[in-house]
């Protein structure tokens, strides 16, 4: 009985453990497609499909809380992530090596009270934060890696 109990304690500790363990993903700016399943798993997301373009393709996710749309160019890297939901997704996930840049860049910025839109332009990357409480949106993109013919507002 008691080597059992030991047993369902520590493994209920190692499964805390990992639980409770930053996530392992990949990052997504600037990577290939493959990144995405990581991210799917890093935001416990299930895949909503891909939608293909003439330059890109988009692929969502959605999780109970947030939707994010991450943008391929046809050669497979990833140059844009979109979302829209209750809260904002970990944007250390989305923004991978950028988000260091994001966080520089951000660091610099003055917060307004009642802000509703937030522009973060670092020197790789451009965060775009809106919305309110339950109806956050946002998108980020690194303007080197946007594929000719895509416009800025096609990524939303």
């Amino acid at each position: 009985m008691k080597g059992t109990l030991l047993q369902i304690v520590l493994g209920l500790g190692l499964a805390t453990g990992f639980l409770c363990a930053p996530g392992s993903a990949g990052a997504t700016l600037g990577l290939s497609t493959s990144s995405i399943a990581q991210d799917r798993a890093a935001l416990s997301a299930v895949s909503r499909g891909t939608t293909r373009h003439a330059a890109h393709a988009v692929h969502e996710i959605a999780s109970d809380a947030t939707t994010v749309r991450e943008f391929v160019t046809t050669s497979g890297t990833v140059f844009a992530v979109a979302w829209n939901g209750l809260v904002h997704p970990d944007l250390s996930v989305l923004l991978g090596s950028y988000h260091s840049d994001y966080q520089s860049a951000k660091a610099g910025l003055q917060r307004r009270h009642g802000q509703r839109f937030r522009q973060v332009q670092g020197n790789r990357v451009v965060v775009e934060t809106w919305g309110h409480m339950r109806k956050l949106q946002g998108r980020a993109y690194v303007n080197d890696l946007i594929p000719a013919g895509v416009d800025l507002n096609e990524i939303r």
